[in-house]
């Protein structure tokens, strides 16, 4: 079988909150479903790797915001391609604390949930936490943001600790060395109308905010 059928399978676009001793902090995942509605649980897979697998595994307790089509991509950037265990991730992300210490994102997402871990089932690679939804969002707002979208509209990569990641293969497309690539999230910069030399110094990639300099010639 070729992973490429996999890519059959829905996903969204979700920023889970957590906390450690001294501070709050965040990551992007794709996988989070609804387990069961009586009570309502919900599974989210995360990477052993990941500083928030660990945080969740000491606290027992994340926040689930469903990202909406109106997240920016630089919020998806600050919170999927640094780690927590050495950035403030939250330090330019607009967001609140509850009272149990964990974050929730205010940036355009359709709505919030206060989760309590139960059990866990492991993998070779991911820990499936099973968790009670113990609060959350009165309503929805906006439109959920899929994984498609994500890398259709907004034109972003999935990091290497994501279930999805596939490596990059080097593709043979006869481009004529306009588009950039950035080496950090793999965004391509390939608009027609404004080459990458025109961009100011100070322009950041839109997924990432990695700076002008990350980028190499695809």
């Amino acid at each position: 079988m070729k992973n490429e059928v996999l890519f059959n399978l829905t996903y969204g676009m979700y920023a889970i909150g957590v906390k450690d001793e001294k501070k709050a902090s965040a990551c992007i995942v794709n996988t989070v479903i609804q387990v069961c509605n009586t009570p309502n649980m919900l599974a989210v897979s995360m990477n052993h790797d990941n500083y928030s697998h660990e945080c969740i595994a000491k606290s027992g307790l994340f926040t689930v915001c469903v990202l909406s089509e109106d997240t920016s991509g630089a919020v998806i950037g600050a919170l999927g391609f640094n780690s927590g265990r050495d950035t403030d991730k939250l330090n330019n992300v607009h967001h609140k604390i509850l009272a149990e210490g964990v974050p929730v994102i205010k940036e355009n997402i359709c709505c919030w949930l206060l989760c309590h871990v139960v059990s866990s089932v492991e993998t070779p690679t991911h820990t499936i936490f099973v968790a009670e939804v113990v609060a959350g969002s009165d309503e929805s707002k906006g439109v959920p943001m899929t994984y498609d979208y994500y890398h259709k509209v907004i034109k972003g990569k999935a990091p290497k600790n994501a279930p999805t990641y596939q490596k990059v293969q080097p593709d043979d497309d006869n481009n004529d060395g306009e588009s950039w690539v950035c080496t950090v999230c793999g965004y391509v910069y390939n608009d027609p109308d404004v080459s990458f030399e025109e961009l100011p110094d100070d322009w950041v990639c839109p997924i990432c905010g990695a700076p002008k300099s990350a980028f190499r010639r695809k």
